[in-house]
């Protein structure tokens, strides 16, 4: 039984847990082959024995910390020299920083987070976009978050994050709208993750979504029938929003 990624190569930050992990599995059990990215090792090794035992596709781990620009821009001419091209990119790492008043954050967490969550997120978008344009159907999948519209008191440090990589991938789509290549943005909404529970402590996390369940509502933004390009996917509402023009 073929699957509907079969032959494609899909690159995955974050992929040892939470979001990342799940959103993998799947995409390999599409047929793809995943080039899993993450810090850490074990992590990695269990999602490559997971899928493994799936049967469908194949990856290869790529232990990798994102603060590594150098090391990103490496990964970017490995993949170009294995494979020529890249077919999916799935923009999933990143760090809740601080939940604080603005001037209570200091300053080394604030460039830690903004390292992680916005100037990798460019770094690795500059590495990949000449692969993912030479896919006959190039999908990119950068995740946002709801906070970066809502703006809450204490979010500062997380919703400014997720803002900047809004307009980083929306400026990436309009640039990229007459060619195959498709870019979105992502708010998985409150999920049963690590960073959930960080961010919300006294929450009963089974009151929430699994990543797995996440994952399968954004796989299919990897596939290469769709068409959307430059939105917002919101899983929670499980479609797309448009944003609005500039007057």
């Amino acid at each position: 039984m073929t699957g509907r990624l079969d032959g494609r190569v899909a690159l995955v930050t974050g992929a040892s847990r939470g979001i990342g992990y799940q959103i993998a599995r799947q995409l390999a059990a599409e047929g793809a082959h995943v080039v899993a990215v993450a810090r850490t090792v074990g992590g990695l090794e269990e999602l490559d024995d997971a899928i493994r035992a799936g049967g469908a596709g194949s990856a290869t781990l790529v232990p990798l910390d994102l603060t590594d620009m150098a090391g990103i821009d490496r990964l970017g001419g490995a993949i170009a020299e294995r494979w020529e091209k890249l077919d999916i990119l799935v923009a999933n790492a990143g760090l809740l920083g601080v939940l604080a008043p603005i001037g209570h954050i200091e300053a080394k967490t604030f460039e830690k987070t903004m390292t992680v969550n916005v100037t990798s997120t460019w770094r690795l978008i500059r590495s990949v976009d000449p692969l993912l344009r030479r896919s006959d159907a190039g999908r990119a999948i950068v995740m946002s978050s709801g906070a970066a519209h809502s703006a809450r008191a204490f979010w500062s440090l997380y919703a400014a994050s997720k803002a900047a990589v809004e307009a980083l991938v929306r400026s990436w789509a309009n640039e990229t709208q007459s060619l195959p290549l498709r870019v979105n943005s992502v708010n998985p909404g409150a999920t049963r993750t690590a960073m959930r529970a960080q961010a919300m402590p006294g929450e009963d996390p089974k009151t929430l979504p699994t990543a797995k369940e996440v994952a399968a509502r954004i796989l299919p933004l990897a596939y290469p029938e769709l068409t959307e390009t430059g939105q917002l996917f919101d899983v929670r509402e499980n479609r797309f929003r448009t944003y609005r023009e500039p007057e």
